[in-house]
Order: C-alpha cells, then structure tokens, then sequence
C-alpha cells in the first residue's frame, strides 16, 4: 500500500482498511472535532484524537505518548500489526500526518494518508457516533524515536550538517502575524529555515509531485543528506513536512511540542 493514496482508491477498498479521522483544529478555528466528524465522515472511520492519545505527563498538547499507549489505542480501533489503516481529516491536510507519525512510532509500515482528506471524498458521508468495532490484539510492536526535544534542536541549530525546517507561515517565521497558540513567542528559532507546509500542497489541498517537492527544498538549499528536523506551533504541521520529505525517500525527526 502507498504511503499517500487517493479517495478513488479508498473508496474501491473501503472494506479492507481502517478508516482513521484524524482531525484537529486550533482553539482560533472555532471548531471541535468530535462534534465535526458527528455530522458527517467517510464510512466506518474511527476518531483519533491527538490530544486524548498523547504524553498527560507532559504540560504541553498532543506530545508523542510511550509506544505501549500508542498500541493500546491502534487495537482498541481494531488494527493489528499487519491491519492496513489510512488517515485523513477533515480540513483537507493539517493534522492527519502527525497521527501517520504516531503510528510509525510502533513501526506500523501500513499507514497512508488520503490525498487531500476528506474535501476529495466523493463518496457519501456516515453520521452520528463511529460503528463499534471488535478489538484487536497489537503484538510485537517496536519503539522508533521520530520526535526530538528542545535540546536536540538547540545543539542542532549550531551545527553545519542540520537543518531546522519550520512549517508555519511566512507572516508567522517573521513574526508579522499572531501566533494562535496562547503565549507562544513570535519569530524564529534563530537559523531555522521556512518552508511553510501549505508550499507543499496543490490549490485542492493534494500532496504536489515528487519533482515539485524536490524543487521547493531544493530551492531551500536541502539536498536530502543533511540531518534534518521539521518544526511548528506544536508538532502537528512539522509532520506533513516530515511526510513530504518521505515520499522523496528522506527522513526528517519532528521537533515534538
């Protein structure tokens, strides 16, 4: 199964994956959730809240819980080690890729994300709460760090073969804008680059091509050999950077919180 697939293809195998909604909005958006995938998701879709399924030792939102939390929560949705899932939500691509990267923290290989989520859906749309499922049992799951901590991007921020790819707006980098998360700080991280995660995708809302991604962190001066760590508000758009650049076969940690 392809790491990005589109909502013809889910919808010709609608039957044999797990459907995950894994929407999230800021408090500035104005919108819950849990109330938006009530009226309406694609059938058979289960909720995937990054905030219920996180780090509650940690102060800050949706931080990367322990591997063994985050296979309680994959079978409680009934997936397995080998269970296909594929992953949207509802604003098109926004948080979707942080919950592909959770999984991939267990080493879950088979995990897509819909292209363009669920404003490319075609097909008719369920209501109400998700349909009950029969749990599963995760077994042999691993652990694989994908996220890294202020200190780790501290140091990374001095050295020569690391880069520091920020994903918010260019009004955001340059402190132009308002950050939406109360108390955050405005501006950058001293020597971080912007590669605002909106760059990467069509006018609809689609992952653009392998050569267009290439040419945008091309022109950013990354070349696929550097160490490189995705960066946000949170966490949570930093991982369709991290997503992006796998599709190009290169791997990137996420700066968690």
């Amino acid at each position: 199964m392809n790491s990005l697939v589109s909502a013809d293809w889910l919808a010709a195998n609608l039957d044999q994956v797990v459907v995950l909604d894994g929407s999230y909005y800021l408090a500035t958006m104005g919108k819950d959730a849990d109330n938006e995938f009530r009226k309406g998701h694609i059938p058979g879709a289960l909720r995937w809240d990054i905030d219920a399924i996180a780090d509650h030792d940690s102060t800050l939102k949706h931080m990367m819980p322990a591997a063994a939390v985050v296979a309680q929560a994959a079978a409680e949705r009934g997936i397995a080690r080998d269970t296909p899932v594929v992953v949207y939500d509802q604003l098109g691509m926004f948080s979707a890729a942080r919950v592909w990267l959770t999984l991939k923290t267990i080493g879950h290989d088979q995990v897509s994300l819909l292209d363009g989520g669920l404003p490319c859906w075609r097909g008719a749309l369920a209501t109400g709460e998700a349909d009950p499922v029969t749990p599963a049992v995760y077994e042999n799951f691993s652990s694989q760090t994908l996220t890294v901590n202020r200190q780790a991007v501290q140091t990374a921020l001095d050295a020569s073969d690391t880069f520091v790819l920020d994903a918010r707006s260019a009004a955001r980098f340059n402190s132009v804008a308002p950050e939406p998360v109360a108390g955050l700080k405005s501006g950058h991280m001293p020597g971080a680059l912007n590669i605002p995660y909106d760059h990467l995708l069509t006018a609809e809302g689609r992952f653009k091509s392998p050569d267009e991604l290439r040419d945008i962190f091309t022109q950013l001066g990354v070349s696929g050999d550097e160490r490189l760590i995705t960066s946000c508000g949170s966490g949570v758009t930093a991982s369709i950077v991290t997503f992006a650049l796998s599709l190009l076969g290169v791997e990137s940690l996420v700066y968690d919180g």
